[in-house]
């Protein structure tokens, strides 16, 4: 059988290969993760480089490696910088390079130091999806990544980005995952969500200074299933609007300094399975609406200044895993009249697990 990739292809994959150093067992933070170029081999059967794990080409248009639609080289165990030959990958649909940490330090074992992100992506002007997380890149988020219509998820999580966010961003037309957690020194100021439609699925800002009040046109990211702002030091109050993000399965606004009441509006998310508002100066009683969120599995209230009564309903939340209020005492106490009916559907309270049960972000 004629080998999908020609011998140059092999060779240049090959000399790719090299450039990297693999001197560990694969990503400890991933029990299925493995070095995905131990298969790339010029010998025997294996040769044909479109058959390789993390590789795939268009059947219709090989003949050089400049044709690869696909790679993906996550949980690989690699380090070393990115080579400037994937710049050259014009056809890529899909670059995924995350997540090959060092867990025996805190270095980083992928970087860009030699090329910037801006040179590595700058001709990718078919990607959809981007996903470099773990990559020391130590820079600002480029401008260029705005002008990327194409892309469908982005994902620059842990980078050591800086700076001012561009908002452009947020207005890509077809952007339906957004995540930049873990980047304590990127900012930016809050767009006006009112005027256009927006795609985006999951966002997670998580661990940035996206500082700020949440503005009350983010009601209109109606698309969302996952949003996470935990540790982003939000002031302000929670908008109502939050009710009419109707599709989210996962809220978690937690560790911010958000403040006033709880709206009402949040038990018409009848989808979540997990919210967490803890650890934050939100005050007044837990609303007597939380008890339509029945799939509800993790419910995280506590280190706030709640007050008043446990609204029974939420004794008939049954798939409610985990249930905290710990961190409550400021103010008039709690009245836990009912409080044994929910000990007897639940497990006793204490701080959820934010991962347990949900894929979408930690």
């Amino acid at each position: 059988m004629q080998p999908l990739c020609h011998d140059d292809e092999r060779l240049a994959l090959l000399q790719f290969k090299e450039s990297f150093i693999i001197n560990k067992l694969a990503s400890l933070g991933d029990p299925f993760a493995y070095p995905k170029v131990k298969s790339w081999t010029s010998k025997g059967e294996s040769s044909d480089c479109c058959s390789w794990d993390g590789v795939e080409c268009d059947e219709t248009q090989v003949g050089n490696l400049s044709r690869l639609t696909y790679l993906n080289l996550s949980h690989s165990v690699l380090s070393g910088e990115i080579p400037f030959e994937v710049s050259k990958l014009f056809q890529l649909s899909t670059l995924d390079i995350c997540c090959n940490d060092d867990f025996s330090s805190e270095k980083f074992s992928l970087q860009l130091k030699e090329m910037s992100l801006t040179s590595l992506v700058g001709n990718l002007t078919r990607i959809e999806n981007l996903d470099v997380s773990g990559v020391s890149i130590i820079s600002t988020v480029p401008n260029i990544l705005a002008n990327m219509t194409t892309l469908r998820s982005l994902y620059l999580h842990d980078c050591g980005m800086y700076g001012e966010f561009p908002i452009g961003i947020f207005k890509l037309p077809n952007l339906r995952v957004l995540d930049v957690k873990y980047n304590a020194d990127l900012t930016t100021y809050w767009p006006d969500f009112q005027y256009w439609s927006s795609p985006l699925e999951e966002l997670d800002l998580g661990a940035t200074n996206f500082s700020g009040e949440l503005p009350a046109s983010m009601g209109n990211l109606k698309s969302l299933i996952a949003l996470n702002m935990w540790g982003c030091n939000l002031s302000g109050s929670i908008p109502s609007s939050i009710g009419n993000l109707t599709n989210l399965i996962y809220l978690r606004l937690s560790n911010n300094s958000l403040a006033g009441n709880i709206p009402p509006s949040i038990g018409n998310l009848i989808q979540l399975g997990f919210l967490d508002l803890s650890s934050n100066q939100l005050n007044g009683p837990i609303p007597f609406e939380f008890a339509n969120l029945t799939q509800l599995i993790v419910l995280s209230l506590g280190s706030n200044r709640l007050t008043g009564l446990i609204p029974f309903g939420l004794a008939n939340l049954t798939q409610l895993h985990t249930f905290s209020l710990l961190g409550n005492e400021r103010g008039q106490p709690f009245s836990i009249w009912n409080l044994n009916i929910l000990d007897n559907n639940y497990h006793k309270c204490h701080d959820p697990n934010p991962n347990q049960g949900f894929r979408y972000m930690t």
